[in-house]
């Protein structure tokens, strides 16, 4: 490799953000902050004309996380409750106070009922007071664009079990994503074949808590089939 290749590599790796927990301990499911921002940005309910800004997340009690009942992707935060940080620039005419809440809802409602992230904490700052109504906020890239591109159709050919054609069945796999730096391929078996990391996209119209689930039910069972998953979101297609 490279040097060159080497700083792409950091560069795309940095570019992903945290790898966040979805939903709890025995969910054995993850995100990328990435894909999770650019849903948040296109949360529905949010303010019109308000232009959200920096917006992080990460654990809101580092020290109470509990550790996840399955093998973690690498660098992944235990499954504890997220606290989302973001700055926005506000139109004029509207009260603040009011405007802040409904952020918050709308940020809240994205989180969890969106996405199946377990959310403590939203924390605002109006960072600037518009002169006009802002143009709404863009959407970020969708499940297909970005620093990688799904693919539908198997990446673990090799697999005596065919696993990625099992995932790629499963409503709402948009295709196979992988991001992390390191695990080019999608769908990877540990050495002894009991554990396997899923990396997917999800499409529209479905929760990615759900479909990360439903992946972990379809691949898992009696050996040969590995007896446990762990599925990291990679990117989360629009509606």
């Amino acid at each position: 490799m490279t040097a060159n290749d080497v700083a792409r590599a950091v560069r795309e790796q940095l570019g992903l953000g945290r790898v966040l927990p979805l939903g709890g301990p025995t969910d054995g499911a993850w995100i990328t902050e990435r894909a999770a921002r650019t849903a948040l940005l296109r949360a529905p309910g949010a303010p019109p004309g308000i232009r959200l800004g920096t917006l992080r997340l990460s654990l809101a009690a580092p020290d109470d996380a509990p550790a996840p009942t399955v093998p973690a992707p690498p660098s992944a935060l235990p499954p504890g409750p997220l606290r989302i940080a973001a700055d926005f620039a506000a139109p004029p005419g509207r009260p603040l106070p009011a405007l802040t809440e409904q952020l918050r809802t709308a940020l809240l409602t994205a989180a969890e009922e969106g996405l199946g992230l377990r959310v403590s904490a939203v924390d605002l700052r109006v960072s600037d007071l518009l002169d006009e109504a802002a143009e709404p906020t863009a959407a970020a890239p969708d499940a297909t664009e970005g620093g990688h591109r799904a693919s539908t159709g198997p990446g673990d050919a090799e697999d005596p079990e065919d696993l990625a054609a099992r995932v790629l069945a499963v409503p709402g796999v948009a295709g196979l994503a992988p991001a992390l730096a390191g695990r080019s391929r999608p769908v990877a078996r540990s050495g002894d074949g009991d554990h396997v990391l899923i990396q997917l996209a999800t499409a529209a119209g479905h929760r990615p808590l759900d479909v990360a689930r439903a992946v972990r039910r379809a691949v898992t069972g009696q050996p040969p089939a590995p007896t446990t998953a762990a599925v990291l979101v990679t990117a989360v297609a629009g509606a």
